[in-house]
């Protein structure tokens, strides 16, 4: 099972304001931990919205917002890429992040193709598996 683990952005986050050093070192233990016990696939921290953009899409017309956007506790500071055998232990994981101060994460399992069924053709399923073998020699490259 594979999971998105989301950072939820705040006041500070999106203002800029680094973590204290001791957040640094701790997070750069729990990241070794993550990755010794193979769980950690990618993780990375995203700079604030006033550095991003959102585009809509109607028919063909493409809108840009150029951030920063107003909804700070909808919006994601970080990330992390999971893989785990069960729900459970991506749980167990979670309660050991070191954060404090009312960080929230939120997790969501990742949909793979056998979550969606009968519904997508036997040729894109072919294509998704090429893809992938794809994106994985790239990153051995």
């Amino acid at each position: 099972m594979r999971f998105i683990v989301i950072v939820k952005a705040n006041k500070d986050s999106e203002a800029g304001v680094m973590p204290p050093p001791e957040l640094f070192e701790k997070m750069g233990k729990y990241n070794e931990e993550l990755v010794k016990a193979g769980v950690m696939q990618a993780g990375e921290g995203l700079l604030p919205s006033s550095k991003g953009l959102r585009m809509k899409f109607q028919g063909a017309n493409r809108t840009i917002t150029e951030g920063p956007f107003p909804e700070t506790d909808q919006l994601v500071a970080g990330f992390w890429l999971w893989k785990t055998k069960t729900r459970e232990e991506a749980i167990d994981w979670l309660k050991r992040a070191p954060f404090d101060g009312g960080v929230e994460i939120e997790m969501r399992q990742i949909a793979e193709m056998e979550d969606f069924g009968d519904a997508v053709p036997a040729e894109v399923r072919e294509q998704e598996q090429r893809l992938r073998a794809q994106v994985e020699h790239a990153a051995k490259s």
